[in-house]
């Protein structure tokens, strides 16, 4: 394409864009009088230059000027941003099932993969199978029981790496051995076998999972502006395309491997996920689970799986070193629960109440997914309790950031206090307490929540039982950088937490 065709593109695509930004302001005065407040929308862009580089901490200052439900103009979208726990419950129960569709990112439609994820598909029959295949077979306690002996073993094998590290006196990227250990949990829980041998070899694995959810959660202008779909300008798509492949020549082997074995006469089941879904597969009516649909729901298991369990495990442990007091406590429980230096198990995990408080008071400052994943208005207009209505086809993100740290739901919200969570209070994170929805609620909260809170107590217990912890070169803890930035639409460190391990002696 020579410059002058560029040039004239160029032109017709502004052009449009104006008449389009002009037409929308005047049909949203006329029909959408009760949309939200918010910042004045620029002319074709909208609020887009707002979003700054961590939009969870530039909609939450908003919401404190504009209140707790905002309207914001991205590109052509308009989109409603809700930052409080009464407005939250109107959006994720009262009206639940209205609310419930996903917004499609551009780059998900590689391989038709928004067409089959149980995270973007719409609500219906094809998605209801679906999530009652997670919640009934994959994730019920039954299953997961019987996998629990393989995450043990992938815990000893954490606890074996770190204590090399404190013979030699190294410090430890609590990060990447999360991180190392999160993928073995997944991959022995649906494979029986191991996908990081080492943290060298994750590193591949982590590219492609960084990758994918940057394409997923990076700003895109192709779903600001849908006429850009075609062009995808910035190649997100594109870049989609290539992590999302790779990861399915990884499954297209490990499927084919386990059909080939399933085949022999004297085969035992592993009692893994891989397992429960080609038994699926089998069934009649079980159309929506062939390999293709497998391959698309592992996707989604691994990517959702991964990054946010380490981001979270990395979190609690510099909260906890942070909070040397805190820590204190914390290894004093464990310790009398299990005895001095011993592992955690599995059903040790409901003896230990404050470990359980830490980790709720770990998301609900550092929530894995800040704004959650949008929703979208999918039928009609939707007014809400404070008589502010959400239009059809808008989209609606939930801050949960903000609400974490609501002054009118918590007090002292800044400050990392377990406590609150210890003393009159039931609050948990299973969806039903508004101020506190780490992995969403309703029909769309993530259907991966019973693994993803074992695995948590599990690292989490077992790194503060087994051994002390000290920074690296000297630094105290009140000196610690807690600040975050947002990689994908996961709440990373700014800085990794590195740190020391020290033996302790049973």
């Amino acid at each position: 394409m020579d410059m002058d065709a560029m040039t004239y593109y160029a032109l017709a695509f502004l052009l449009t864009c104006v008449i389009m930004h002009v037409l929308n302001s005047l049909l949203s005065r006329i029909s959408n009088h009760t949309l939200p407040p918010g910042p004045y929308p620029l002319p074709i862009i909208g609020n887009l230059l707002q979003l700054g580089q961590n939009p969870h901490r530039s909609l939450a200052n908003l919401a404190k000027i504009h209140g707790p439900m905002m309207t914001l103009k991205f590109g052509q979208v308009t989109t409603i941003i809700i930052s409080s726990q009464d407005l939250a419950k109107e959006v994720l129960q009262t009206h639940d099932l209205t609310l419930s569709d996903r917004p499609i990112p551009q780059a998900l439609t590689v391989l038709d993969h928004a067409y089959y994820s149980v995270g973007f598909l719409p609500v219906s029959p094809l998605w209801r199978n679906l999530r009652r295949i997670c919640n009934d077979q994959l994730f019920a306690n039954k299953t997961l029981d019987a996998s629990q002996l393989l995450r043990r073993k992938k815990l000893e094998e954490l606890l074996s790496d770190v204590y090399r590290s404190s013979q030699t006196g190294e410090a430890i990227d609590i990060g990447k051995a999360a991180f190392k250990t999160a993928l073995n949990f997944l991959s022995n829980t649906i494979f029986s076998i191991d996908f990081a041998h080492s943290i060298s070899d994750a590193g591949d694995y982590k590219d492609i999972v960084v990758n994918i959810l940057k394409a997923v959660g990076s700003p895109n202008l192709a779903d600001f502006f849908p006429l850009l779909r075609i062009l995808d300008p910035q190649g997100i798509k594109r870049s989609y395309g290539i992590y999302i492949g790779k990861l399915f020549v990884l499954f297209d082997k490990l499927i084919e491997e386990r059909l080939k074995v399933r085949e022999r006469e004297n085969y035992v089941t592993n009692n893994d996920m891989l397992d429960a879904l080609l038994d699926i597969s089998k069934e009649e009516n079980s159309r929506e689970m062939d390999k293709q649909q497998i391959k698309h729901l592992l996707h989604d298991l691994f990517v959702a799986g991964t990054d946010t369990t380490s981001y979270s495990l990395e979190w609690a442990m510099a909260e906890l070193i942070h909070n040397p007091d805190i820590m204190s406590k914390a290894k004093k429980e464990v310790e009398e629960a299990v005895g001095i230096g011993n592992p955690v198990t599995e059903s040790d995990i409901a003896t230990l109440p404050y470990l359980q408080a830490i980790i709720k008071e770990t998301l609900r400052l550092h929530p894995p997914a800040p704004l959650l994943l949008p929703r979208k208005a999918n039928k009609v207009s939707v007014q809400l309790i404070n008589g502010y209505t959400i239009p059809k086809g808008a989209h609606i993100m939930i801050n949960e950031f903000a609400i974490g740290r609501d002054e009118e739901s918590w007090e002292n919200p800044t400050l990392f206090s377990p406590e609150r969570f210890m003393v009159g209070t039931k609050v948990d994170i299973k969806g039903k307490n508004f101020q506190l929805t780490p992995f969403g609620s309703g029909r769309r909260i993530c259907p991966g929540l019973p693994l993803a809170m074992r695995m948590l107590h599990l690292m989490l217990g077992s790194l503060i039982n087994t051994f002390d912890w000290k920074l690296e070169n000297g630094m105290k803890p009140k000196e610690m950088n807690m600040e975050d930035v947002i990689e994908g639409n996961a709440l990373r460190k700014k800085d990794p937490l590195r740190v020391i391990p020290l033996k302790i002696i049973n």
